[in-house]
């Protein structure tokens, strides 16, 4: 399938309907259109939402909780006529690069084992499995594997911060 190449905005309240349908197609425990509309005036919450550039239709979106120096990825939702297309690899990177440029420790987040491709994409940023979460999810039951990237900072040659991988 081809990539997708998305506009990713700050999640606004015309795209709460979208989102909250959205998140019932995606979840076993959908988030509501309120709890969502909750975390655009949550000052530790990043919400984005990625939409196709031409018709800036809603095809997925992403959430990131900050506490101090650390980014709790809490939900990575794309719509299944557009998975398997980059949209939520572009929204991760969105985070990585935030991560990095606010010099956060780690970006952790919950996976069902199941979800295979999730895990997947999850890996190719270099998260890896850091724990398990027993009986985490219910609809079914499964575990919830704890992936994790930790972020390591030196200087360049310059004696600069940078980020090191």
């Amino acid at each position: 399938m081809e990539k997708m190449q998305v506009k990713v905005v700050p999640m606004h309240p015309d795209h709460l309907d979208e989102l909250a349908r959205l998140e019932k197609i995606c979840f076993s425990r959908p988030w509501s259109r309120a709890m969502l509309a909750e975390e655009m005036d949550n000052q530790c919450a990043a919400f984005l939402v990625a939409l196709e550039p031409v018709t800036e239709k809603v095809v997925g979106y992403a959430g990131l909780l900050v506490m101090a120096d650390e980014g709790y990825i809490t939900n990575v939702a794309v719509f299944p006529e557009y998975r398997r297309r980059g949209v939520a690899g572009q929204l991760i990177a969105v985070f990585d690069r935030f991560a990095q440029g606010n010099r956060l420790a780690f970006l952790t987040l919950e996976v069902r084992p199941s979800n295979t491709a999730a895990i997947a994409l999850y890996q190719s940023f270099g998260f890896a499995e850091a724990g398990r979460r027993r009986n985490y999810y219910d609809l079914p039951t499964e575990d919830a594997l704890i992936m994790t990237k930790e972020y390591e900072y030196g200087e360049d040659e310059n004696g600069n911060p940078s980020a090191e991988r």
